[in-house]
């Protein structure tokens, strides 16, 4: 028997417990603080480990913002690009106010121009043609006009600054100074543009005085800024006669908010209707 079990033997029992007791406590608390250390430890580097990451998310986050800035500016010039290229391609006349204001030299004429459907044109009509890109909205219009039992005929479309020319003379031996009420001079008409109509139906053959009470007026008035036309001159206006067969291409998106706001394009100042030569064949 060793020494400190005869030290023991002598001892009560209840002592050598808290001994034991106490001996297991030590190695515990030990063994705790052990844990702790290492749960600190384990802690600590996963602060730095986040830090690290969250450092590395921050940057990526800054590149992207910069990549989707440099995108942005990219898609705006592009955009930009576009829009002056479709300008560029739209001829800038097309929206001007003629009629005593602008003026069209002799030269100018049309890029391109369409025959109007024999359909549509009143027999014996020589002025037929129409500016290409605004004949599908002129056929639309006279289609949809004779399905409504409505027979819209072309009396007179594009005129040169040469067939005005003459026709305005004619006038002017008839009519004498009369004529520059209802008549433009060369270089002051629409017609040369391409894009207005005087429009008739087969029973009134190009009467025109008697087309402001026809229901083919009437039919224009609620429907013509559906295809882009606009009365040119109504009544009350300060350049001509009123004009109820005269109507002018402007383009849908302004025809229908001189429609709605019950206004007339000679009315608007021509920055606004600049405004929208790029949404003229849109």
């Amino acid at each position: 028997m060793s020494k400190f079990s005869k030290k023991l033997d002598g001892l009560p029992s209840i002592v050598i417990g808290v001994v034991a007791v106490s001996a297991l406590a030590f190695y515990s608390h030990s063994f705790y603080q052990s844990l702790l250390e290492e749960k600190s430890n384990l802690l600590s580097q996963l602060e730095t480990s986040y830090g690290e990451n969250y450092s590395l998310l921050r940057k990526l986050d800054d590149k992207e913002g910069i990549i989707n800035s440099f995108q942005g500016q990219i898609g705006s010039i592009q955009d930009t690009v576009g829009v002056l290229e479709k300008l560029s391609k739209t001829d800038e006349e097309l929206l001007k106010k003629y009629s005593k204001v602008y003026f069209l030299n002799e030269n100018y004429e049309p890029a391109t121009l369409a025959d109007i459907d024999d359909r549509f044109v009143l027999k014996n009509s020589t002025n037929y043609f129409i500016n290409a890109k605004v004949w599908p909205y002129l056929r639309s219009l006279f289609e949809e006009a004779h399905a409504s039992g409505v027979e819209l005929l072309s009396a007179s479309a594009y005129r040169s600054f040469g067939t005005q020319s003459v026709l305005k003379s004619n006038y002017a031996v008839i009519y004498g100074s009369g004529a520059n009420k209802f008549s433009a001079d060369q270089g002051y008409s629409e017609h040369q543009l391409g894009t207005s109509v005087d429009f008739t139906t087969r029973k009134l053959n190009g009467n025109f005085s008697s087309f402001g009470s026809d229901p083919a007026y009437k039919w224009l008035l609620e429907n013509a800024h559906k295809y882009g036309f606009i009365l040119s001159y109504p009544e009350a206006n300060g350049y001509y006669k009123f004009e109820p067969w005269h109507w002018r291409f402007v383009g849908v998106e302004l025809a229908k908010k001189l429609h709605a706001e019950g206004r007339h394009f000679y009315d608007l100042d021509q920055r606004e209707i600049d405004g929208y030569l790029i949404k003229l064949f849109d």
